[in-house]
């Protein structure tokens, strides 16, 4: 199956998911990734503020706030399919931009190095338990992660889990994965 399909195939699974359900799941999520020796150690961490069907992440990034964490999240140019990762402390900070994303506004907020990231959290599509995964196609975390020297974490939900998914040379894997059910070390 190829990615375009998988991918089609994940998004109308999760898309059937009750609200209490995602929103029960997610949370399951949040608390499994907050309990992450890698994520208490960490000073600086990356994340998208995720919209439904994806892993609901508000809950995780207003409790990394209330742990003092530093949280970037990223700013893509669909021109060039690049992003950069500004700090926010509030969601004040951002606007819906790129497909409806939250993103952070430039003007009232600070970019943020990639060498300043301790951990990124990678979203995604389709994931396989060997940490390589389908994205949204846009190919943004695939031009940003080859010269990140950091940890990366994806959440998912069960049903993004599938064997075999095809990679290509660029791909990059990431270390953790973590679903409602498990946790994998992937590397």
């Amino acid at each position: 199956m190829e990615k375009k399909q998988q991918r089609v195939r994940v998004l109308q699974q999760l898309n059937n998911l009750s609200y209490s359900d995602y929103r029960n799941r997610s949370l399951r999520i949040a608390k499994k990734l907050l309990d992450e020796q890698i994520i208490q150690d960490a000073t600086t961490i990356a994340i998208t503020i995720g919209n439904r069907p994806e892993v609901d992440t508000t809950a995780i990034i207003e409790q990394l706030w209330q742990l003092g964490k530093q949280v970037v999240v990223p700013k893509c140019e669909p021109v060039d399919h690049t992003m950069e990762f500004y700090e926010i402390d509030s969601f004040i900070q951002t606007e819906r931009a790129f497909k409806d994303i939250l993103e952070p506004i430039p003007a009232c907020t600070e970019l943020v190095k990639k060498n300043e990231i301790d951990v990124i959290i990678v979203p995604g599509v389709v994931f396989g338990t060997d940490g390589y995964r389908i994205g949204f196609g846009g190919g943004y975390y695939d031009r940003y992660l080859p010269a990140f020297q950091g940890k990366l974490i994806s959440l998912a939900f069960e049903e993004q889990l599938m064997d075999n998914i095809p990679r290509e040379p660029h791909d990059i894997p990431v270390h953790i994965l973590i679903t409602d059910k498990r946790r994998m070390n992937c590397q």
